[in-house]
């Protein structure tokens, strides 16, 4: 199902948020949308925009057309394709828990506004071992044949 920035609110503390580009999508997603799905609330998937996957790589795949395949995986329950920062997200949804890779915590975990902001709110940060693929590593990849 998919969700308009103004209907965030009323699924506050009632869901758990993954987020990010997702392009291209690739098994360890799907592991990692499993393993939040496992946290026990209904999943969001916050998209991110095609300007913000545009900015580290060239688009395979539009915003709308990956909220159509995410939206699609057994483990999503709600698509929201932003055009803001993941802290507007946050601040607007307010879900229980944020869950993102373990790859983030070896960066020293999300981005210090996300953190604040999850503090403040009482949002659960989760951190998930499932990295099996990276897509700009198959980017990098592909541009390398």
């Amino acid at each position: 199902m998919l969700v308009e920035w103004e209907e965030l609110p009323k699924f506050s503390s009632r869901v758990v948020m993954v987020d990010g580009s997702f392009d291209p999508l690739h098994e360890g997603h799907i592991a990692y949308f499993q393993a939040a799905s496992q946290l026990g609330l209904p999943l969001l998937c916050n998209i991110s925009s095609d300007a913000w996957t545009a900015s580290k790589h060239p688009i395979m795949l539009s915003q709308s057309n990956r909220a159509v395949v995410i939206g699609a995986i057994r483990y999503i329950q709600y698509v929201h394709c932003s055009q803001v920062t993941t802290s507007a997200v946050l601040r607007q949804l307010r879900p229980t828990a944020y869950v993102k890779g373990a790859d983030w915590k070896l960066r020293g975990g999300i981005p210090t506004e996300e953190q604040k902001i999850c503090d403040e709110l009482r949002i659960q940060v989760n951190y998930v071992e499932t990295v099996r693929n990276s897509s700009t590593k198959l980017i990098e990849q592909l541009r390398s044949q």
